[in-house]
């Protein structure tokens, strides 16, 4: 019983850090990516759609993407949706192509992008500590109920402990390297 809460925590904590890395991908750094676009959506004869299911994304420059949607009257809907998004870019149409050119990132901006990540990083711990709020509490109730030892449910809890610590950790490691992405010139 007690090695199922320590495998729905380890999966819980999985889940938050593939959410942060998730979130993270559409955190600019100073190169161009594909990921970059995953929250535009497109109005899409009514229905709002991600760019990569209406055209093909490619990044043929480090600074440099290009959309080419399949079909070619919907250039004007991606256009649109580009420049209401919130990434400040300036999409450039040529004919059934569009180049979106990426500006070199301001130290300002960088900032801003490195606060961002943090904060994205704070919500994972915060999931993260949820998690372990919640595993601890099934602990104490199968201790109350006399599904467990006393001792059982104590050494439970250091080993939640470790695994919230582990976890904290990967986070960590994460917002490290991506700050180091976006710092790097």
């Amino acid at each position: 019983m007690l090695e199922d809460v320590l495998n729905d925590l380890r999966t819980g904590i999985e889940k938050s850090i593939e959410a942060l890395r998730r979130d993270l991908t559409r955190v600019r750094t100073g190169r161009a990516h594909a990921g970059m676009l995953d929250g535009v959506r497109v109005d899409y004869y009514g229905v709002p759609t991600p760019i990569q299911q209406m055209a093909t994304v490619s990044v043929p420059e480090p600074r440099l993407i290009t959309i080419k949607p399949w079909e070619k009257n919907q250039v004007k809907a991606v256009d649109k949706a580009i420049r209401e998004s919130d990434l400040n870019l300036n999409p450039q149409v040529d004919a059934d192509l569009i180049r979106i050119p990426i500006p070199a990132l301001t130290e300002d901006r960088r900032k801003e992008m490195v606060k961002l990540t943090k904060k994205y990083g704070e919500e994972a711990r915060v999931a993260i500590r949820k998690h372990r709020r919640d595993a601890n509490e099934l602990v104490d109730t199968l201790d109350k109920d006399g599904e467990v030892s006393g001792d059982d449910a104590d050494r439970a809890k250091k080993k939640i402990e470790e695994v919230v610590a582990e976890g904290i950790k990967q986070v960590d490691g994460v917002i490290a390297h991506k700050e180091k992405d976006i710092l790097e010139v």
